[in-house]
């Protein structure tokens, strides 16, 4: 749901997307994109788990072609998704079940993604309606929904990053819509994710790329529902 406000009329309708299911299909086209955002390329290698109801009856609802569909850079309605397995080219994909805490989301996918800069662990659920949420970046708690541009940055936990990151956007014109913060102990690496109503231009990551203690960047774009 918008944070914005109360009911949309997407709420009442529900996304435009290939079927069957706004939160095994639609959904999971939307987790896929954010991962490869967050990866920041298209990945080489793709391992991806199911928990709850993704593993149990994802298979049917076409969850897995959804994924992939989202790892190649698809939107919820585009007509290539049933087809995505077939069209990976070069993106070694593995699928395996997984068996999660109690307390996570039934429709929840883990993803290990391999690029050539990198590798990244991304955990993300489909909250129904086309609504997601990635609650997990490596080892940081997150919460990122998709629903607005955000800039992502991992740094050391000091005095003055926040600032100086605010000061580029400002330079930019870009409005910061939310921030959090997210660590895992003092003074070591911190996750920040600002949530604007604009795009941040690439000039703007690499000037923040630039910036002292400052070790990682990406853009994620708004997914359309």
């Amino acid at each position: 749901m918008p944070r914005d406000s109360e009911i949309t009329v997407f709420d009442i309708i529900g996304p435009i997307m290939i079927g069957p299911s706004s939160s095994h299909t639609a959904g999971a086209v939307r987790l896929g994109k954010l991962a490869r955002s967050i990866l920041g390329e298209k990945p080489l290698k793709a391992r991806i788990g199911f928990h709850g109801s993704f593993r149990d009856t994802g298979k049917g609802h076409g969850t897995d072609k959804a994924v992939v569909a989202g790892l190649l850079g698809f939107l919820p309605d585009d007509e290539r998704i049933p087809h995505s397995l077939s069209l990976t080219d070069d993106m070694d994909v593995d699928f395996y079940d997984l068996e999660l805490e109690k307390s996570a989301h039934p429709n929840t996918v883990v993803f290990e993604l391999t690029g050539q800069n990198g590798t990244i662990t991304v955990r993300g659920a489909s909250l129904g309606g086309g609504a997601v949420v990635v609650d997990k970046i490596n080892d940081f708690p997150v919460n990122l929904s998709g629903d607005y541009p955000a800039l992502l940055t991992v740094h050391k936990d000091r005095p003055g990053i926040i600032q100086a990151v605010s000061k580029v956007l400002a330079n930019f014109d870009i409005n910061i819509a939310y921030m959090k913060v997210y660590r895992l102990s003092k003074g070591k690496k911190a996750l920040m994710i600002i949530e604007t109503d604009q795009q941040v231009p690439k000039a703007a990551q690499d000037e923040i790329l630039a910036k002292e203690d400052i070790n990682w960047v990406r853009f994620v774009d708004k997914i359309s529902l």
